[in-house]
């Protein structure tokens, strides 16, 4: 069912309200009242969401009221931006110099005309409230806390051995790790319906398991975990004749001491969703002070790998997804009698197909199988094979609503934030960057507190999704990162983001018209599509090409995209032919994500782009500009930017330009032989990647001046001189923050750049070199990096030792060399004549 979000989108109105109010705004008349009177309305709405959002699902009347006050509170944010958008414009015309941070603290004097017009839309707002208020407070909605009691399935211990396919490995995996001693908590991780409660199962009735735990207990944990609750069901599974409701919490331990008698056990608590370390603390040191822990065992099953870190220091054993074959028999066995699937080859063949939905998620083979029990015509197995998941209908007990569980346990924000990973294609792999800056710019992100940035606060929030098993396979580059969502998560996205998100393709008949984001999978959008004729309110607009071709876009389209959605936020039309961007993009002043990377045929940018003040993010990777347009100077909100010029020099970068920007990367700028003067005034930045200027000849001394800058990566400029040795007074003593460098494909390299690494020698942490290939030494300073974790070297064939006083380097946790034949033979394990130099490491991997 879809999601409103109301709650969410409350928060962070109410935010940007109280932050209006911060400064001595000058309003004309009564808009201050006005603005006071939404926020006092507002706020008593919000105090009581929460309970509407549970009485929504069995009252029709409060759910179509709720979906009213959200195109309300979307307005309002709409309004409460417009302010926003005027300060920007007054800030870049009247004084360009003054950061962000500054102008919201300094006092603010808007027009006369512009504050009649916003204290009107604010005054229309605030009736459509009045309005809505009677039938609101009809509902009797009273306040309650965000504890997000769900309703669980009871569990237990028995299991039907010839229902279970494909967990034999599983099952002698967990056994090993229940024979090894120093390890009494064994968490298995995974999504829901993926079998960790049948693993458990599995292993709990082993005869092997048997003889080796005396005692053998089952807790189903599921809601609360409580002290006194969790004792009592421990008990009970003992010796259910045991009276023990009304005890306490001493009479309970007194109990449970006497039953467990010393004897070695095995416990399991099973569906575990408790992220409180002190109640886990409280059991597990009653439990130790009755029997030794080391020798009995407990098995954790959950859906956290954060709950998985709180309960056990061992790394948790993630259950892998069930192979197609496995998954496909699982299938066959509900969907047939036992062995009748052989007398249906035509109806298996579509089967195979339907299989590969479930992506090794057993209790998705056992939905589908059992949707089609008895059904033997091929029309109803076409139709599930064709039909998405999310569409089907399930039961309580069915692999959807197993999956909202771990949904309706997210916090608002995450639940949001999760809707929107819906816009893009199943199998997409994210890009946290992208991720981040599209929450960013469609405001889901909440207010940093002291010294976050706002990607601090985005980058948190992945983290608690991937904590939470909603993404997975992360691969890390230094800060960033791609992951993937499992294409049952993806339907669950989809599912709770209907009327929030749209993913449209040719087949889309209808899109509400309340849909406030869009995304486009095609390999060409010629024209508009019909069903977008009646949207106004669109803020997001994605186009994802389904092929390794360009794109093809019409400039019909994306004219239609400036011309009615006033609002946008966020517009992406990378990868596509697009040869030029209209000149009414300039209308869109609440724009504040661009994506253009590999819009080759672009050349330069129309004279209203200036307009775009908003921006947040602008990616233009491999848009050849010939220039670099002075105005884009002048976007102080500008957070992330990535480039490609083709001029010998940049524009200079003056006090207060940029002043927010955080990221920047030049990429393929061939012609260019040096950097912006006045890199010192990137006061912000933190992350700087030049990647291929084959021409760029030096790094500027003005980079010591950037103390916020954690990240360099340098890559392919083939003729760039590193040699910056420290020369002034005050290059001895500099404080910078670097935390990787990474250098490759640099054939001239013969020196790092000691100024900046030396400089950062108490926060330097990883360094990467690779194909270096006349690189012969490395400086003896490198001793001197008292924070260095990691040194990965790879291609460097004319590197012959590391420096001398690796073992200074009292940190350094992981040494990588590879494809380095001196370094290989001189320090390899088993004979190397330098081993003894590095055998401090903990982790050392030399490969050929």
């Amino acid at each position: 069912m879809a999601e409103l979000f109301l709650f969410n989108i409350a928060e962070r109105v109410l935010e940007k309200i109280a932050l209006l109010a911060v400064g001595e705004v000058s309003l004309a008349f009564n808009v201050k009242s006005d603005l006071k009177k939404l926020q006092d309305t507002m706020t008593s709405i919000k105090a009581v969401l929460l309970d509407a959002e549970r009485q929504q699902h069995r009252n029709e009347k409060l759910r179509l009221c709720m979906w009213k006050l959200r195109d309300i509170f979307y307005d309002a944010e709409d309004v409460i931006d417009e302010f926003e958008c005027e300060a920007l414009r007054k800030q870049v015309a009247n004084h360009p110099s003054i950061s962000l941070k500054v102008r919201y603290l300094a006092s603010c004097s808007f027009p006369l005309s512009f504050s009649l017009k916003m204290g009107h839309k604010i005054r229309d707002i605030n009736v459509r409230l009045e309005e809505l208020a009677t039938e609101w407070n009809s509902f009797n909605l009273g306040q309650c806390g965000d504890n997000r009691r769900v309703n669980h399935r009871e569990t237990y211990s028995s299991v039907n051995y010839s229902d279970v396919i494909g967990r034999d490995v599983d099952k002698e995996n967990i056994i090993e790790l229940l024979m090894k001693p120093n390890e009494p908590v064994i968490p298995i991780v995974g999504i829901g319906g993926l079998g960790k409660t049948t693993l458990a199962q599995l292993v709990y009735n082993d005869d092997q398991v048997t003889r080796l735990f005396p005692l053998k207990m089952w807790v189903c944990v599921s809601e609360e975990f409580d002290l006194s609750r969790l004792l009592k069901l421990i008990i009970q599974s003992i010796n259910k004749e045991e009276k023990c409701e009304d005890l306490t919490v001493e009479a309970l331990q007194t109990c449970l001491r006497s039953l467990l008698n010393d004897k070695k056990f095995l416990l399991v608590l099973d569906d575990v969703w408790n992220e409180d370390r002190v109640r886990w603390i409280e059991l597990r040191n009653l439990l130790m002070s009755m029997v030794d822990l080391s020798q009995s065992k407990i098995i954790v099953t959950t859906r956290s790998l954060k709950v998985a870190s709180i309960m056990s220091s061992n790394h948790p054993y993630e259950l892998p997804c069930l192979s197609q074959e496995d998954c496909l028999t699982l299938f066959a066995k509900w969907a047939f009698h036992d062995g009748d699937e052989r007398r249906h080859s035509n109806l298996m063949r579509i089967g195979e197909e339907i299989v590969e939905k479930c992506k090794g998620v057993p209790l998705a083979a056992r939905t589908l199988g059992s949707l089609l029990f008895s059904k033997r015509d091929e029309s109803d197995w076409i139709s599930i094979r064709d039909n998405e998941m999310w569409r089907l209908e399930q039961s309580d007990n069915d692999i959807l609503p197993v999956l909202k569980l771990s949904y309706s346990h997210l916090p608002s924000h995450l639940q949001r934030c999760l809707a929107f990973l819906s816009l893009y294609k199943k199998d997409h792999i994210y890009d946290s960057d992208n991720v981040i800056y599209l929450w960013m710019a469609n405001g889901l992100l909440e207010y940093p507190k002291q010294k976050q940035e706002w990607e601090d606060v985005g980058s948190r929030y992945l983290q608690d999704l991937w904590s939470r098993c909603f993404i997975q396979d992360i691969v890390y580059y230094s800060s960033n990162f791609t992951f993937k969502m499992h294409d049952l998560i993806h339907n669950l996205a989809l599912d709770v983001s209907q009327k929030e998100c749209k993913p449209v393709n040719c087949q889309t008949e209808s899109v509400d018209e309340k849909t406030r984001h869009l995304s486009f999978c095609a390999d060409k959008l010629l024209e508009v599509p019909q069903v977008l004729k009646n949207l106004k309110n669109v803020r997001t607009v994605l186009a994802q090409k389904v092929s390794k071709q360009s794109m093809r876009i019409d400039e019909s389209f994306i004219n239609f995209c400036v011309s009615n959605f006033k609002y946008l936020r966020a517009l992406d039309f990378s990868n596509s032919s697009l040869d030029a961007l209209p000149n009414s993009i300039g209308t869109l002043k609440h724009l504040r994500y661009l994506n253009l990377n590999n819009c080759r045929k672009i050349r330069e940018l129309p004279s209203s782009f200036y307009k775009l003040r908003s921006l947040l993010m602008l990616r233009m990777l491999g848009v050849p500009l010939m220039l670099l347009p002075d105005c884009m100077l002048s976007f102080i909100d500008l957070r992330y930017l990535q480039i490609t010029v083709k001029a010998k020099h940049l524009e200079e970068i003056r006090p207060g330009c940029w002043s927010s920007l955080q990221y920047l990367r030049l990429y393929e700028c061939d012609n260019l032989e040096c950097l912006f003067e006045g890199m010192q005034y990137l006061t912000s930045l933190r992350r700087l990647s030049l990647f291929y200027c084959c021409k760029l000849v030096s790094l500027p001394r003005s980079l010591k001046f950037l103390t916020k800058l954690e990240e360099l990566h340098i890559v392919g400029c083939d003729v760039i001189n590193l040699d910056m040795e420290p020369e002034e007074e005050e290059d001895q003593d500099l404080l910078l923050s670097l935390k990787t460098f990474s250098i490759w494909e640099f054939d001239a390299l013969t020196v790092l750049p000691r100024l900046l690494l030396e400089g950062s020698s108490t926060t330097l942490q990883h360094i990467q070199i690779g194909m270096c290939y006349k690189l012969e030494v490395l400086p003896a300073w490198l001793q001197n990096l008292s924070s260095l974790h990691k040194l990965q070297i790879f291609c460097c064939p004319r590197l012959s030792a590391l420096p001398e006083g690796m073992d200074c380097l009292t940190e350094l946790r992981q040494l990588e060399i590879e494809s380095c034949p001196m370094l290989t033979e001189r320090y390899r394990q088993d004979g190397g004549a330098d081993w003894h130099k590095i055998a401090h490491i903990q982790e050392v991997d030399i490969r050929y």
